[in-house]
């Protein structure tokens, strides 16, 4: 594995529970394009807390929102519901920013 994959993998494993991060926000922290953070993730971040990943939108990966919506439920992970079927996270309260020791409301 190389090194920005492993920085990759290191911060979606920090990321606290209740939390997210867009793969833009791994991608600048990494030093990498959001992309090659979907790529790294699809191939190795199975064993993390994948779901606390979402797109610009706060969405999960489509093909795994249902075991992702179980997740945020989980762990109190601020929501949107525009109806049942469109959920997503709402970044403005649960982006997880280095200095947030508690979640801001």
């Amino acid at each position: 594995m190389n090194d920005i994959a492993e920085t990759v993998l290191r911060i979606m494993s920090a990321i606290p529970s209740g939390h997210v991060l867009t793969y833009g926000d791994i991608a600048e922290r990494a030093g990498t394009g959001p992309r090659a953070v979907g790529q790294i993730l699809r191939s190795g971040g199975h064993d993390g807390p994948w779901w606390r990943v979402v797109n610009a939108s706060g969405q999960p990966v489509k093909s795994l929102a249902r075991e992702a919506l179980a997740q945020f439920l989980e762990e109190a992970t601020p929501l949107l519901r525009d109806d049942e079927t469109d959920v997503r996270v709402d970044l403005a309260l649960a982006t997880w920013r280095r200095s947030d020791t508690t979640r801001r409301a």
